[in-house]
């Protein structure tokens, strides 16, 4: 799938599941004078639909391809089946749900509390990760929009984090170079969901 390809609309039904083998998909909710925001994204430490594993048949936030990649498919009805059928299926299905929980979480809490420049790291490592490459298709009015801030905040980060050999920005791409410099700057919500995620998943 394609950069911007939609998977789930907002409060709209779900009728499959999905598993990314690469790529990045951002779940994102917007307000009702037009504002949007990412609530959290998955690559292929996990899946999209987790709401389907509690239950329910709809998908509050509009979830939607970030990086293109490849994702493997399956019908809700399938999926439900295969975890009563598959307790080792329906356990990290859970393990998983739980450790987007946490993400969400902490995304509320970074987005309020932390620097832009913080936060922008967080992300760009929250994508490099699921990219499976240091050049990533991002445009900085995308960035501006996952985050919630002005595009030419974004604009000035990007020149500060260029400017210290962290990453090379070209219009609708960015290249990370130093992945130690941007964890080192990036704020502690990056390393408390990836240990956490880790943490769970490993745990089975």
């Amino acid at each position: 799938m394609k950069s911007g390809e939609v998977l789930y609309e907002a409060d709209g039904p779900i009728l499959h599941v999905y598993f990314p083998l690469s790529g990045m998909v951002s779940m994102v909710i917007s307000s009702q004078e037009g504002g949007t925001i990412e609530v959290g994204v998955v690559g292929n430490e996990g899946m999209l639909g987790a709401a389907a594993v509690t239950g329910s048949n709809t998908s509050h936030p509009k979830a939607l391809i970030q990086i293109s990649g490849e994702l493997l498919r399956m019908s809700v009805k399938d999926f439900r089946k295969e975890c009563k059928a598959n307790s080792t299926l329906a356990d990290m299905a859970q393990r998983f749900t739980q450790s987007l929980l946490t993400q969400v979480s902490q995304s509320v809490m970074c987005n309020r509390l932390h620097p832009m420049e913080e936060r922008i790291c967080r992300w760009l490592l929250m994508a490099h990760d699921r990219a499976g490459a240091d050049e990533i298709d991002l445009t900085q009015e995308f960035i501006s929009q996952m985050l919630g801030i002005r595009r030419p905040s974004v604009t000035v980060a990007a020149g500060m984090l260029q400017k210290a050999g962290y990453i090379a920005y070209s219009r609708g791409n960015v290249t990370v170079l130093d992945r130690a410099g941007l964890e080192e700057t990036a704020c502690e919500c990056y390393r408390v969901v990836r240990r956490e995620t880790e943490a769970l998943l490993r745990a089975r």
